[in-house]
């Protein structure tokens, strides 16, 4: 889920995850400056994205869901409220939110009450329903006529081929037939009647522009000055990679490959002065993001899926701790990349690259050269030190392959 394509290893920095077992001393060798040092830091405007939890409709038996009104499972409001524990445990408190977005889907809107209310704890007159603003530019990308429809459906791979839905679904501009008046899912306007990638991210970004954006930055009379201020969104999986992929100057051909798990939080920290994301990007051949992923026990599994295999991500955390260009990196740089990314602390945040890296930094020698190879590989070891926090046996999780939607 990381996009773009310039690689700035010695420049990458990312929010430090809180230890167990302490790091080593740094030795004398280590770089002494930064470009953001901890005396520096500004305050900022942040916003927090959540993808809602698990729908009926999502799972194994997949659906395209788009504007269909489909409820949370139980599970998807175990996730909503654990993501809202999770927020609260990191310093985001109900309190804290002076306004919540949502999309008009049950399911978006669900998902924000029940993490509210546990970002609330016991302070439940902390936070008050009417703070959440439901608009439907943050609704799911529709399908049009295939709404509804099993994403595995042979009637659709027969009728349409498989490499047309394929377009339709991985592309920017590749959108399924119109939905007529007579489908059994059809809704009038503003519904539109079918929709690509690109034109759910056109209305999306006019909603940031003239709704989140004016509400963090602009607004008078909210808890908090648009300098300290905390706005969440909780939308759909297409509607929050568009948003990212306007933030983080995703391009076009790289937007489907950007994987938003259910509920894990996504926080983005903007300089309120010029709107823009101030965190550094994390870069890598493939892309980068400004993006911070909070991670938490109930959210070990998404975050695996996301990891699984290595990809993207494995590849930015091996460029960040300072590869060579030989596609080797040893212990001692990978400490010494690790103590650089801390630099860009602004907040006591999880991050899953840190808490990644530090794992690996752990458990390999200062001398000992590895190979990118290796390196995929000790990531997936770092993963399996995560504990997972299972809910029952035959609890059913949500498996999407990377890019698909």
């Amino acid at each position: 889920f990381f996009q773009k394509s310039t690689m700035m290893p010695s420049t990458v920095r990312v929010l430090r995850l809180g230890l167990v077992r302490p790091l080593p001393p740094l030795s004398s060798q280590a770089p002494q400056t930064a470009s953001f040092r901890r005396d520096d830091r500004r305050s900022v405007s942040t916003l927090v994205l959540l993808r809602h939890g698990q729908s009926q409709w999502n799972g194994p038996q997949a659906r395209f869901t788009g504007w269909c009104d489909i409820p949370l499972t139980v599970r998807g409001r175990v996730e909503a409220v654990a993501a809202g524990q999770l927020m609260r445990s990191r310093g985001f408190e109900a309190k804290r939110v002076c306004v919540a977005f949502a999309s008009e889907l049950q399911r978006s809107h669900e998902t924000c009450e029940l993490a509210l209310a546990s970002m609330a704890g016991h302070e439940q007159d902390s936070w008050n329903p009417n703070r959440i603003r439901k608009d439907w530019r943050l609704n799911e990308r529709h399908y049009g006529a295939v709404q509804g429809f099993y994403k595995n459906d042979p009637d659709l791979k027969r009728d349409y081929g498989e490499e047309t839905i394929r377009h339709w679904r991985r592309s920017m501009h590749g959108k399924p037939p119109k939905m007529g008046k007579m489908h059994k899912h059809y809704m009038p306007p503003p519904a539109p009647q079918t929709e690509s990638l690109y034109d759910c991210q056109a209305r999306v970004v006019r909603c940031w522009e003239d709704s989140i954006a004016p509400a963090m930055f602009e607004e008078e009379d909210l808890p908090y000055p648009p300098d300290e201020r905390t706005v969440l969104v909780v939308a759909h999986a297409n509607t929050i990679r568009s948003l990212m992929a306007y933030f983080d100057n995703v391009p076009e051909n790289q937007v489907q490959n950007m994987y938003i798990p259910n509920s894990v939080p996504i926080l983005y920290r903007f300089k309120t002065e010029t709107r823009q994301p101030i965190s550094v990007k994390l870069e890598s051949n493939h892309g980068g993001s400004h993006a911070r992923w909070m991670l938490g026990p109930e959210n070990h599994m998404n975050i695996r899926e996301a990891l699984s295999g290595g990809g993207t991500l494995t590849r930015a955390i091996f460029e960040a701790l300072g590869a060579g260009r030989d596609l080797t990196i040893t212990g001692r740089d990978i400490e010494m990349g690790v103590r650089e990314l801390m630099r860009d602390d602004l907040a006591p945040m999880d991050c899953v690259v840190m808490g990644v890296a530090k794992e690996i930094c752990r458990n390999i020698a200062p001398d000992e050269k590895i190979h990118y190879k290796e390196f995929e590989l000790k990531t997936q070891e770092a993963l399996e030190d995560f504990t997972l926090k299972n809910l029952n046996p035959s609890d059913i999780v949500s498996k999407e392959t990377a890019g698909s939607y």
